[in-house]
């Protein structure tokens, strides 16, 4: 069994997932640790331990940050961080997969990496529109900290331990999908019970 494969693999996946929470700090994590020689990314992506893009990742980590505690930014945030995230985990988990075909790699990048980090951003998506009908927003500053703890948290885990973290991550994955399946199961009959029934002829 190649255990330098799937080492890589999950880290890879599991800082993608991390993009759910936020896209940045992955990235961010991501860049320090291949600095300081902790995690080495794939030929071709090597800038993510440059200088340059360690800087460009931390002041967009900032901003990212920053921007969740204005109120009303952060659902406008939601819907341009969905695209955003699955592309952020794409390339994440792309650049530490050890696979030599371009092809697979960037398609079992999108899948795998890509997937898990769109499905963890709607999940939070999710909540964050729950907070926002209940306590009118007032919550989301709450919210917002702890996604930011989450993917500070899983993000270092991922580096440090990356088949622990890829397994905590999974569970996080599934309780999404289940919690936006059951959504959709309620909207689903919302909008069936209302359509009008057929003109008795």
């Amino acid at each position: 069994m190649n255990w330098d494969w799937i080492i890589s693999a999950c880290l890879g996946i599991g800082l993608a997932a991390c993009c759910g929470f936020r896209i940045f700090v992955p990235m961010l994590i991501a860049s320090i640790a291949a600095k300081l020689h902790i995690i080495a990314p794939m030929q071709g992506f090597e800038w993510i331990s440059t200088t340059p893009g360690l800087l460009l990742l931390g002041i967009a980590t900032l901003v990212e940050i920053g921007a969740y505690y204005i109120p009303w930014l952060d659902n406008v945030l939601d819907t341009l961080a969905a695209p955003a995230a699955i592309v952020a985990g794409t390339l994440l988990s792309t650049s530490f997969l050890k696979i030599d075909n371009p092809v697979m790699d960037w398609g079992l990048g999108l899948m795998l990496g890509g997937g898990s980090a769109g499905l963890i951003q709607a999940g939070t998506s999710l909540l964050r529109l729950g907070s926002t009908a209940t306590t009118g927003g007032l919550a989301n500053p709450v919210v917002a900290t702890t996604e930011n703890a989450a993917s500070f948290g899983f993000s270092i885990l991922a580096v440090l331990l990356p088949l622990f973290a890829f397994v905590v991550l999974f569970v996080v994955v599934l309780f999404f999908a289940a919690q936006l399946a059951r959504k959709g199961r309620v909207w689903f009959t919302r909008a069936t019970q209302r359509r009008p029934l057929p003109p008795k002829i």
